[in-house]
């Protein structure tokens, strides 16, 4: 299996996965790491059976070459909420990009950069995608054995509070405090309830999730649901835009 590691808007934290899994890959006759800049010099860019995609899209090169590792790959799989959401980058969506952009920057260079910061299923089709900021390098485990037996992957769909549940955490909406666990997948292993402090859905939203059910509570609770939400590492996550932002 030819695998193929790349970058596109991001911080490199999820591509960090793959050295806590070296081990396992380095040893596997069967796997080989063809092109991965972040770990090696040798690179080759050519055909791979499977790309991981870190990153979201924020310029119009990188339209071009996420479109371009689409063509050469036949399964890709997105890694981590910039490459699934658009990361906290994404939190530029919702203002003025010029203004923002300006403020930081003095020189005009956001004319070749995108004034959104888009997921990498905006722009080609995405086989399997794998949660977190940054990603549970056991999905990334799971993701490449699966394939390499000839199955379907599992993919997580349960929620934090699914994990708050087994660990015996006390649930802490019901405690008073603001918390996205219903609607987040799990993967973290409830992180943050373990320290008493509300999951602010790193892991990004389940489809199906009853959004409106917990606006409802936030908004009786006198907790801001949107601003939460629009202040995360998932803001742009395509479930939360036909539900949150219609």
């Amino acid at each position: 299996m030819k695998i193929g590691v790349f970058k596109f808007s991001s911080c490199d934290g999820c591509q960090l996965a793959f050295f806590d899994i070296a081990p396992e890959i380095i040893n596997s006759e069967y796997i080989e790491i063809s092109y991965f800049l972040e770990a090696t010099s040798f690179n080759i860019y050519d055909r791979f059976d499977v790309a991981f995609v870190e990153g979201s899209i924020s310029t119009r090169e990188e339209e071009e070459r996420i479109k371009d590792i689409r063509d050469r790959s036949k399964i890709v799989v997105a890694i981590g909420a910039c490459a699934v959401s658009g990361g906290i980058q994404s939190a530029r969506n919702f203002g003025n990009f010029e203004e923002i952009y300006s403020f930081t920057y003095r020189e005009n260079y956001f004319k070749d950069i995108n004034p959104l910061s888009k997921p990498i299923s905006d722009f080609v089709s995405v086989d399997y995608t794998v949660r977190g900021c940054p990603v549970n390098a056991e999905e990334i485990i799971e993701i490449i054995t699966s394939l390499l037996l000839n199955k379907t992957p599992h993919i997580n769909e349960s929620p934090v509070c699914i994990e708050c549940k087994r660990k015996s955490i006390p649930c802490l909406l019901v405690m008073g405090s603001p918390c996205l666990g219903p609607i987040t997948v799990d993967g973290c292993g409830a992180l943050c309830p373990s320290l008493n402090r509300g999951c602010y859905g790193c892991f990004g939203p389940i489809k199906g999730a009853n959004f409106e059910s917990l606006r409802d509570l936030f908004k009786e609770r006198g907790f801001n649901f949107e601003e939460l939400i629009k202040t995360g590492f998932n803001a742009y996550n395509p479930y939360f835009r036909g539900v949150i932002w219609r």
